[in-house]
């Protein structure tokens, strides 16, 4: 005798319609994607060119599209160079939060957060040296906002410091310093790491992991005493 298909449904796990992740609009994500690829073609020519060499026009001719189009998503150049130069830091803070947020003991969290934070400079590495270089160029509200997200970076940084001194896993004598030395030394590695180069991307995350391990993690009595 055959079940009743909401018993079958029920059985095989399958969702109803009403339980199913809701996905965005087709317009939307078409949208999304014309966003991204502009801002791909731009940070290219940025870091290739610079931010005064290279107009709207250049964009518009390697996209294969029109100006108007251009301006259908974005106001001007400086938009597009404030809109590439936020990727970095607005991940990095995602990656950092979501650390944060998870029930992993101080130090795992801290681990947690060098990895994916690495990942996210090196997989936006063009990005962020468009803003080292570039930063000079954007508005000063722009320019402000951005400095903004880079202290917020180093203030949550330093409060995962804090907890890891308060639960024993760290010695930090200051957590905000250290935080900000953190912060320096994962995003510098945008400026030489090279995809070609002698270090594979897992070789640089994992030699992260350990640099910042030792920063932070108690150290044995005696003279020279290694990170417990």
């Amino acid at each position: 005798m055959k079940q009743p298909k909401r018993a079958a449904s029920a059985v095989t796990g399958t969702r109803r319609p009403s339980q199913m992740p809701k996905l965005q609009p087709l317009k939307t994500e078409v949208q999304e994607f014309k966003r991204r690829r502009i801002l791909e073609e731009a940070r290219d020519l940025f870091y290739a060119a610079g931010y005064e060499a290279t107009t709207l026009d250049a964009i518009a001719e390697t996209l294969k599209v029109t100006k108007p189009f251009l301006y259908s998503y974005f106001k001007n150049k400086s938009e597009i160079l404030n809109a590439i130069c936020e990727v970095g830091i607005r991940s990095s803070l995602k990656a950092l939060d979501d650390a944060l947020q998870s029930s992993l003991p101080p130090r795992e969290k801290l681990r947690v957060m060098v990895e994916r934070v690495t990942s996210i400079v090196l997989q936006s590495r063009k990005y962020i040296v468009v803003y080292e270089r570039e930063e000079k160029n954007l508005g000063r509200p722009e320019a402000a906002t951005l400095m903004s997200l880079r202290r917020q970076f180093g203030v949550r940084l330093a409060e995962m410091l804090k907890e890891g001194n308060s639960s024993g896993d760290f010695d930090v004598p200051d957590p905000l310093l250290t935080a900000v030395s953190i912060g320096g030394l994962i995003t510098w590695v945008a400026s030489w790491y090279r995809p070609a180069g002698r270090w594979s991307q897992t070789e640089v995350i994992v030699h992260m992991i350990r640099n910042v391990d030792g920063m932070v993690a108690h150290r044995t009595p005696g003279k020279g005493g290694k990170p417990v």
